[in-house]
């Protein structure tokens, strides 16, 4: 099978190098029985690789168990796991199989890894090195043939060092590593995905014709920083989809629906000239530190009119042309900083120290094209 037919088979969608590579390995990794460990930050589709790996090995026609471990309190996690006989403690009124019985054969996914206690932690090592364990309250042992696939968005290494996390259980795990990036450092995927999700939607939802986004809505789309990664992008895009009175979504469909990752404060040291020659350093230095004295000047005289004029003397008055209107310089910066990116509107947002979000409506208001 093609790298390309096995993403369209699994859902993978992205033509990245990273996810190139990923899936590489992947599909290397599937029909071998060796534990593999996913990391990554939360919505970057960990799942969706332990669903790949299973389904692309020899183990396909057995069930994939998944396990969320941060989900299960720490006092029933190993019942869930090991399962118990009847009796063995308050309110185990029956026989019970745990995951391992019931993914005997085939895998067992357990995700959020580093939330597992240190003592099923012990536990679970055993397992992994001897297929066999006891139920809670059992006095046989069992035998099983299970492929362990985990997953976690911590550094498991620092867990380690921190002693949150076994070390032997580990270096058992990480037998193979698959690193998916987050969707900030694969940019080329967003709009793929995007449209992925945005067809997936209108099928579901039966919507005709289905939406389509503009320019503008792309480029924001790209540029934003997606904390949430992939997932956070789905839900977006589907209530985009879903509040849309009509076919086109634009910038304006998604700036409501994306959160801040910077507090838009007031421009500080503005305007930014951007050029970074040492000549043009010494005049944004200089000219920045006019800015400021002629700051200082206008509230050392607001000071003195104040004192005048509890004094009886009204005589003294600001000249307004001695004051720059705070949009006017705001305006400039922003002009600026988008010249010196050629027009990328995320390094501009940088530069200006404003989330894109925030300038792409600065942009709307000034207009800025």
């Amino acid at each position: 099978m093609k790298a390309e037919e096995f993403q369209k088979k699994f859902g993978i969608v992205g033509r990245s190098q990273e996810i190139r590579d990923l899936v590489d390995i992947t599909m290397q990794v599937a029909q071998s029985d060796i534990s593999v460990l996913i990391t990554g930050e939360s919505g970057v589709g960990k799942e969706i690789f332990a669903r790949a790996i299973h389904g692309f090995s020899k183990r396909t026609d057995k069930e994939l168990v998944s396990v969320n471990c941060g989900a299960i309190p720490e006092g029933i996690l190993e019942s869930e796991l090991f399962g118990h006989k009847k009796g063995s403690f308050t309110g185990a009124i029956d026989d019970r199989k745990g995951y391992f019985e019931i993914a005997d054969g085939g895998t067992l996914f357990l995700d959020e890894i580093a939330e597992m206690p240190l003592t099923t932690q012990v536990k679970l090592l055993r397992v992994l090195e001897t297929q066999e364990f006891m139920r809670i309250g059992g006095e046989t042992v069992t035998k099983v043939d299970v492929r362990i696939i985990a997953a976690t968005n911590k550094d498991l290494q620092r867990e380690v060092d921190s002693k949150k996390f076994r070390n032997d259980l580990y270096f058992r795990l990480k037998a193979v590593t698959l690193n998916i990036p987050p969707l900030r450092n694969r940019r080329g995927d967003i709009i793929e995905l995007s449209s992925q999700f945005l067809k997936n939607y209108s099928i579901n939802n039966k919507i005709t014709p289905v939406p389509h986004y503009t320019k503008d809505a792309e480029e924001l789309l790209i540029n934003y920083n997606w904390p949430g990664n992939i997932r956070e992008l789905k839900n977006v895009i589907e209530t985009a989809a879903a509040l849309s009175k009509s076919s086109t979504l634009d910038a304006d469909s998604f700036i409501p629906l994306l959160n801040e990752t910077r507090t838009d404060d007031e421009f500080r040291n503005l305007p930014v000239y951007v050029n970074r020659s040492a000549e043009s350093l010494d005049r944004e230095m200089i000219y920045r530190a006019l800015i400021e004295i002629k700051r200082d000047l206008i509230d050392l005289k607001q000071i003195a009119s104040k004192n005048q004029n509890e004094n009886g003397n009204s005589s003294v008055s600001l000249n307004p042309n001695e004051v720059i209107p705070l949009d006017k310089i705001e305006k400039e910066a922003i002009l600026n900083a988008i010249n010196f990116t050629k027009h990328n509107k995320r390094k501009a947002a940088d530069l200006l120290g404003i989330s894109t979000r925030t300038l792409f409506r600065k942009l709307k208001d000034y207009g800025i094209d």
